[in-house]
């Protein structure tokens, strides 16, 4: 079964707001139209077919999306760079969900499994719920205390359903400078995380080949193996019928 854990990419969608240069507040976002319609595209086929060609332009930190160590670091390793075998990953799921906004979560809050190396650890606040308001920027996160837990674990990727993997009032960033300086890829904005609770699962985080690029859009989904466990199963059979 294959679970969907991207948001909809689409115009004037949210994205992270910030002040400019100027004081000014500033929102990442996607524009979209279409750059040929199929009225216009007609008379180029003898009125005997007709295509849409879409333009697009947006900011690479939009949606659901992957930050490369290039996103923390100049010069670091873009996009491109990221191998194939990366951004498909055995993955491991923490229950965040008890969070209140901008909690930080410890290692005494969460329950961590012990075999993490090499795999996507994905956290479900449950923060996706407020997508597109403005409870979204209001998101918990994990102390150092985790983050260090993590890097010293040796995890390839760190997921949440969350506009941020840090506080955005920590300057330091210490989740995007410790995660990226070990070449361990950052995805944010996942949702629907709740569904993979009690389940087996490969991740999967495709972004374009994109060089240059220090974050990009991805699909996200996760494939489980088997039957999932407990609670869940309900919900998968509701998925499925």
């Amino acid at each position: 079964m294959i679970v969907d854990l991207s948001h909809v990419f689409h115009d004037q969608m949210p994205g992270v707001r910030f002040k400019n240069d100027a004081g000014e507040p500033v929102e990442l976002t996607a524009r979209m139209r279409p750059f040929m319609t199929h009225a216009q595209s007609c008379a180029h086929y003898e009125g005997k077919a007709s295509f849409e060609i879409t333009d697009v332009a947006f900011q690479t930190s939009v949606g659901t999306k992957m930050d490369a160590p290039r996103h923390r670091f100049e010069g670091a390793a873009d996009i491109a760079s990221i191998e194939l075998d990366r951004l498909v990953l055995e993955g491991v799921m923490i229950d965040a969900r008890h969070a209140a906004p901008e909690q930080a979560l410890g290692l005494a809050d969460l329950r961590i499994p012990d075999d993490i190396a090499g795999k996507a650890v994905l956290f479900n606040f449950g923060w996706d719920r407020h997508w597109g308001s403005d409870a979204y920027r209001a998101h918990p996160f994990v102390s150092r205390d985790v983050l260090t837990r993590l890097c010293d674990a040796g995890i390839a990727l760190f997921g949440v359903d969350c506009s941020n993997a840090d506080s955005t009032k920590d300057m330091e960033r210490p989740a995007h400078t410790w995660f990226l300086e070990k070449d361990i890829l950052i995805v944010e904005n996942l949702t629907q995380l709740e569904k993979l609770h009690g389940a087996s699962f490969d991740f999967f985080s495709i972004p374009l080949k994109a060089r240059d690029a220090a974050a990009f859009p991805v699909r996200a989904f996760a494939q489980l193996r088997g039957q999932p466990s407990g609670d869940n199963a309900a919900s998968a059979g509701a998925m499925l019928s």
